[in-house]
């Protein structure tokens, strides 16, 4: 599911929200928890999941194409654990045959 797809879902769930409207309240949530995660703080949505950052430490990497050793610098990621509730969902659904052949 892509941002427009959200966006047009709430829309139709709820029929108060104009298009617009249903977008604009997808950005600024997402917006909202980039800003939180750009702070350092931990974002939970309950029976979702949470959203922290992981550090990662400086390491040499190496260029696939060439062998040549490049020094990667230490860098902050996004997290996303998903909630309990989130994995019994997911567990309880038939998934289709084309996933369980990747997985």
């Amino acid at each position: 599911m892509i941002r427009s797809e959200l966006a047009a879902l709430l829309a139709k769930r709820f029929p108060m929200l104009t298009a617009k409207d249903a977008e604009a309240s997808v950005t600024e949530i997402i917006n909202s928890l980039i800003h939180a995660l750009a702070q350092g703080d931990r974002v939970e949505v309950r029976g979702f999941g949470s959203f922290a950052l992981n550090y990662r430490p400086p390491r040499n990497g190496r260029n696939p194409k060439t062998g040549v050793k490049v020094a990667v610098p230490a860098k902050w990621v996004p997290h996303f654990k998903a909630g309990k509730e989130t994995r019994e969902r997911i567990d309880a659904t038939t998934v289709p045959e084309t996933i369980k052949k990747v997985a």
